[in-house]
């Protein structure tokens, strides 16, 4: 079994530019124990990365909590896995009226039992595939999902009107290669964690 520490998780909001309560802070920490201790085993996250797994999936599914304003009130986080980023963005956002979408079974069991355990009464698990959604949301959220352009497909149709995909980009994304034709991208680079992918906030112009 490893180790959590639950401290420094101030330190990390302020890493990614998103400020944390004492709440959430305290929430991050039982996240992270329950990704190492019960996750890890289910192989939701890698085995290499259980010693790693703040700055390599938990950071960087919070640095998206910054483009999550006033004027968005409902989500879907697409192929959510073990909720990154959903979970995370629930903590940092409690405001966030958000749906993991997760159609594996073990995974979607997973995802309730953290959402019970932590408390995220804005949260539920859709255990269906992402084409069966309906209700229009405000954004839709890709980490690990699918490639830009069936991330965009998949989102599409459940955004509203001036909804957003915000999607996480590997290194290798080119914006004039890979921004589906017709759309507006803007590029947000994360300072604070050295060697992570761009986000890349898509909509209709």
């Amino acid at each position: 079994m490893f180790h959590v520490k639950h401290e420094g998780w101030g330190e990390g909001g302020e890493r990614v530019g998103v400020p944390l309560s004492a709440a959430a802070a305290e929430q991050l920490a039982i996240y992270e124990r329950l990704l190492i201790e019960r996750g890890g085993p289910m192989g939701l996250v890698a085995r290499n990365d259980l010693t790693r797994i703040r700055e390599r999936h938990i950071l960087d599914s919070l640095r998206a909590a910054r483009l999550v304003d006033v004027g968005t009130r409902s989500g879907y986080d697409l192929g959510s896995g073990g909720g990154l980023p959903g979970v995370v963005l629930a903590i940092a956002r409690p405001e966030l009226e958000l749906s993991l979408v997760e159609v594996r079974r073990n995974r979607a069991d997973f995802l309730r039992d953290a959402v019970e355990e932590l408390d995220l009464r804005r949260v539920h698990v859709y255990a269906r595939r992402a084409e069966t959604l309906r209700e229009r949301r405000d954004v839709c959220f890709a980490r690990a999902f699918a490639p830009i352009r069936e991330a965009w497909v998949a989102s599409e149709r459940v955004l509203g009107d001036g909804g957003r995909l915000i999607y996480w980009a590997g290194r290798s994304f080119h914006a004039g290669r890979d921004v589906p034709e017709g759309l507006t991208a803007v590029i947000h680079r994360s300072e604070g964690l050295p060697g992570a992918g761009a986000l890349v906030e898509l909509r209709r112009p």
